[in-house]
């Protein structure tokens, strides 16, 4: 039985990653289902050449604001159900969370906010946190499995930034993310690829700034995630970051399921 693939991005603009070739790279991956964030695009300039491979569904939720945040969810089966947000106004009409429901599986692509570019945008940041963890409280309580990719924008633990000392009062490794971020996995939920690979530093990099050559000396932050229900995450086989081709300033996130859903090869 051939796993179910999972893979997620934060493409930091479709247009721009489509550009580099991400379209015909994922078309070789084999994969089931893509989560994308970041997509930078509305609904109007959507086009055959931001579409999925061919014989994918492609469903949508993007920012009201032009050129802002949005995500999408990508499959190749149709979905039995598709939420869009949180149910809050300021959040949803930036394109922050979608939720897609396939038989015996939930899916979320999630884009949770920086919080780096002004004191203004940390206070935003930490009130989606809040309402996101009442919703995984209330998600964490049901019966189908759930999966949350995304762009988190919080590096958990030291061993998920190179240069994690001069980092501690930043936007992304602040005490009190890390803590929230804690305080999730502590709940039930598991950090998929940290499961995998206890001790993995660098390799498990999906982010690198523009600047100073971060990328090519792998001066980076994990701050992409797939994170799982128990009863999902042990279902887990692997899990890598795809750094061979760059399409965005973020890698794609590759995990293998050992799982089968109807409607799926």
């Amino acid at each position: 039985m051939k796993p179910f693939r999972v893979i997620s991005l934060n493409a930091n603009g479709l247009r721009s990653a489509a550009s580099k070739g991400f379209l015909e790279w994922l078309a070789d991956q084999d994969a089931d289902v893509c989560c994308l964030q970041e997509i930078r695009v509305a609904e109007k300039q959507i086009h055959a050449g931001l579409q999925p491979p061919p014989g994918w569904h492609a469903r949508w939720l993007c920012a009201e604001r032009p050129g802002y945040a949005g995500v999408a969810i990508w499959s190749r089966t149709e979905p039995k159900r598709l939420r869009a947000g949180l149910g809050d106004a300021e959040f949803d009409a930036e394109g922050r969370l979608l939720t897609a429901d396939y038989p015996g599986l939930r899916v979320v692509s999630l884009y949770l906010p920086s919080g780096s570019s002004s004191p203004e945008r940390q206070l935003a940041k930490f009130r989606f946190m809040g309402l996101f963890e009442t919703w995984l409280a209330r998600e964490r309580r049901g019966r189908i499995p759930v999966l949350v990719c995304g762009d988190w924008n919080i590096a958990h633990t030291e061993k998920d930034l190179k240069n994690w000392r001069s980092n501690r009062d930043h936007s992304g490794f602040l005490p009190e993310e890390r803590s929230w971020l804690g305080r999730v996995f502590d709940s039930g939920w598991s950090d998929v690829f940290r499961q995998l690979h206890p001790d993995a530093e660098g390799e498990g990099y999906t982010w690198w700034s523009n600047r100073g050559q971060a990328r090519a000396k792998n001066v980076g932050w994990r701050i992409d995630y797939q994170v799982a229900s128990a009863s999902l995450a042990d279902l887990a086989l692997a899990s890598r970051v795809h750094r061979e081709d760059r399409f965005s300033d973020h890698a794609p996130l590759i995990t293998d399921y050992d799982l089968q859903i109807p409607g799926y090869d």
